[in-house]
């Protein structure tokens, strides 16, 4: 696992993507920043993907956003 705290895995998560994304707010109206709140710690406490940093773990997530 990262060196980073869940947290501090997480402030970089949500800030990466919310800087990549450009927009706070999905269309249903969910925050982005809520969004990856939630998100982000799942992949800080999977070796396989908190390996690779915060910052690529949120594009890997945003490559499926808008998908149904």
């Amino acid at each position: 696992m990262t060196d980073l705290t869940e947290e501090e895995f997480t402030k970089r998560f949500t800030a990466h993507a919310l800087k990549q994304c450009g927009f706070t707010h999905f269309d249903d109206g969910t925050s982005v920043s809520d969004y990856c709140a939630e998100v982000g710690p799942s992949y800080w406490k999977d070796k396989n993907y908190s390996s690779e940093g915060p910052e690529t773990c949120a594009e890997a997530d945003m490559d499926y956003w808008g998908e149904e």
